[in-house]
């Protein structure tokens, strides 16, 4: 009970608050000074530019903007913090300086308010680099009140769903969606420096394929049809390869109708390039250097922390197969092991749970998640994977149950997927027929004929390296983010209402 009452306690001081702010508003605009009508503020330079070139701007005029994080009044002077893109700077706020009416509309601006500044650049006597105010505009009022200043805002449900005041409160989250975009970018330049092209292929598909995912749906009106959000960006892409284009990627959005955890967002991004005249080892070969390449420009360095490890980008990625991969860490050699009868025998015996539909290769393929996973901590390539889980692939001649297929794991998790693409419509029609019985049995993420696609490959596509790249996963690993979440400036919540 007490805590209750302690409760409503707070939620009245914080309406009163509220109220008080709103009231501030209300007698600015009463005296024509409503912040909202301000339509643009000149801006010179930013916090840290100061800062970095205070020798040449000592003295020197600067105007700035910024949301202010603390001020402290002390009669005819005040200090303040303003907080803009690239950090914080002190402001020292005088009445001589901005003037009487100034000053006093000054001490009534709240922590939060967005400001403009005008000033002469200087340190103080505690040797802090500042701006000697000269104009202070209020340029937008806050009628919120952010979290409180040494608690910060540490509930992750509320960081995640007001991603806004996160930015605001924690500078390392800022720091994060900043790398985000370096990284990006980088990966663009690596790719157009290697000749590929980037394209853009639809979202909105009839036959969302090229992966096993469940897809959303929903309804075209204006053609009475229903389609599918894409789960994959291959077949368009593919289809760019046919038509000649010989190095293409996208980087994009994709969505799977899945649950979320620690890697897993339903909306992602994915990064997929073609390139014609290569083969998987031609993607273990650009995908070493890519990530080589980002690494040293983002972070600085090939070797790079995350959580209890350090990763090492700079050395040759190790290279094994998913039938050596398993035989090393489970101790189980399925190139001993006869047909699907005896390899569901050995799953029994070793506790994996697996369908009455699952093949050989799909029970390899469990032993593998469940035994080999976790262990790969430092890059490595997983190669040659079986043909039942591999669909789009190109089998091997040697050995035709397996395809030219890899997936690089980094600390445990897949960062890359990539094949030798099949470009046999033949055989990719008789893989399609496969998909449609395992849906059929109840697989609801198999892929569904693509006639379209098919035809695109009767036309001929020459042979293709292809590859898929998780962004996030990626952009978790060079900033150090545990979650998915922490890389997605807005990560899908379930609704409160």
């Amino acid at each position: 009970m007490a805590e209750q009452r302690n409760q409503q306690g707070k939620e009245q001081d914080i309406n009163q608050l509220l109220k008080v702010r709103r009231d501030k508003l209300a007698d600015l605009q009463a005296a024509g000074k409503n912040p909202f009508e301000i339509t643009k503020y000149d801006v010179t330079h930013h916090s840290q530019e100061i800062k970095d070139n205070y020798e040449t701007l000592e003295n020197k005029e600067v105007t700035i903007a910024g949301r202010m994080m603390f001020k402290r009044v002390m009669g005819k002077a005040s200090f303040c913090n303003i907080q803009d893109l690239q950090g914080n700077i002190q402001v020292y706020v005088a009445r001589d300086s901005i003037g009487e009416e100034s000053y006093k509309d000054f001490k009534k601006y709240d922590v939060g308010d967005i400001v403009g500044v005008k000033g002469t650049v200087f340190t103080t006597k505690t040797g802090e680099k500042s701006v000697h105010a000269s104009e202070v505009v209020l340029l937008s009022k806050s009628l919120q009140i952010l979290p409180e200043k040494f608690h910060g805002l540490t509930d992750t449900d509320i960081r995640y769903r007001q991603r806004y005041v996160d930015l605001i409160m924690n500078s390392d989250v800022k720091e994060t969606f900043r790398k985000r975009s370096q990284i990006l970018s980088s990966i663009r330049r690596f790719l157009d420096g290697q000749g590929f092209m980037e394209v853009e292929t639809p979202m909105l598909v009839s036959n969302a394929g090229g992966a096993a995912a469940r897809p959303f749906e929903t309804h075209y009106n204006a053609l009475a049809e229903d389609v599918k959000l894409r789960i994959s960006l291959e077949l368009y892409l593919k289809r760019l390869i046919v038509g000649g284009l010989e190095r293409v990627y996208e980087i994009g959005r994709v969505f799977r109708n899945e649950g979320t955890d620690a890697r897993h967002n339903p909306e992602f991004t994915l990064m997929e390039l073609y390139q014609a005249y290569t083969d998987y080892y031609g993607m273990m070969d650009l995908t070493e250097n890519m990530f080589r390449t980002v690494a040293q420009e983002v972070c600085g360095t090939t070797t790079i922390p995350y959580a209890e490890a350090m990763i090492d980008l700079g050395k040759p990625f190790e290279r094994i197969t998913m039938i050596d991969a398993v035989q090393k860490y489970a101790g189980v050699d399925f190139n001993q092991v006869a047909d699907t009868e005896a390899a569901k025998k050995l799953a029994r015996e070793h506790h994996i749970e697996y369908e009455e539909r699952h093949t050989k290769g799909d029970i390899l393929n469990l032993f593998f998640e469940e035994f080999v996973e976790e262990k790969l901590i430092q890059p490595t390539f997983v190669m040659d994977h079986p043909v039942d889980i591999s669909p789009l692939t190109k089998r091997k001649p040697e050995n035709p149950d397996y395809v030219e297929r890899f997936e690089l794991f980094i600390y445990g998790r897949e960062m890359a997927n990539a094949y030798s693409e099949l470009n046999d419509p033949i055989d990719q029609r008789e893989r399609f027929a496969a998909q449609e019985e395992a849906f059929a049995a109840g697989d609801d993420e198999a892929n569904h004929t693509d006639e379209d696609f098919l035809n695109a490959l009767s036309i001929g596509m020459p042979p293709t390296g292809g590859i898929g790249y998780g962004i996030d996963r990626l952009v978790m690993l060079l900033t150090n983010s545990p979650a998915i979440r922490d890389v997605l400036l807005f990560p899908t919540m379930k609704s409160l209402n």
